[in-house]
């Protein structure tokens, strides 16, 4: 997990699976194509209290970190990350009143604060609750106090595909990491 720490861009791909959600966690090259694997999520569908576990790789024998909801069924839950050891490392929830337009989430670190992320178009977000088109892409901003923390950007296609850049060093790359699967696995709900 060290030289995840180390990492300024991230991809996140999703697999597509049938009675799972699973996703890729990968360091980005410098020409912007896929390097080393950081972890593998797997999350269940249909689960009654949503959570998702990240494992070194996909034999799922080595646990990383995790998230899951404090509630069981809450339109503005808040999801507890934490390490392998189950030790809490931060937090983040879906700001439901906000999000009826355009979705926004807040993402909280101990010691750093909480970082707030809104999709940034406009005309997409209305777009994407109208159609209801999974396919649609879609790019969050998260600042601190106003600066650039990190953005996580969804590619056109068919199968789930996130660029995430980190722009604040400060940032526990876990804590972006998990924020970054939940936007394809929570942000429907």
């Amino acid at each position: 997990m060290n030289t995840l720490q180390a990492q300024t861009q991230l991809i996140v791909r999703q697999r597509i699976r049938l009675m799972v959600n699973q996703y890729e966690v990968r360091g980005a090259q410098p020409d912007g194509s896929e390097g080393e694997l950081y972890a593998f999520a797997q999350q269940k569908r249909m689960a009654f209290r949503e959570e998702v576990t990240l494992y070194t790789d996909d034999t799922k024998r080595e646990p990383v970190l995790g998230f899951k909801a404090r509630q069981v069924i809450d339109l503005g839950a808040t999801y507890d990350i934490v390490d392998a050891g189950g030790s809490p490392i931060g937090s983040f929830r879906k700001d439901f009143a906000k999000s009826l337009l355009r979705s926004t989430w807040h993402v909280e670190q101990p010691g750093l604060g909480t970082a707030t992320g809104t999709e940034r178009n406009m005309t997409v977000a209305i777009l994407r609750r109208l159609v209801e088109a999974a396919w649609l892409p879609y790019h969050f901003d998260f600042l601190i106090d106003g600066q650039p923390a990190f953005s996580v950007e969804k590619k056109w296609g068919l199968r789930d595909r996130y660029v995430v850049n980190i722009q604040d060093p400060r940032l526990d790359r876990r804590l972006v990491t998990a924020m970054s699967i939940g936007l394809d696995a929570l942000q429907e709900r």
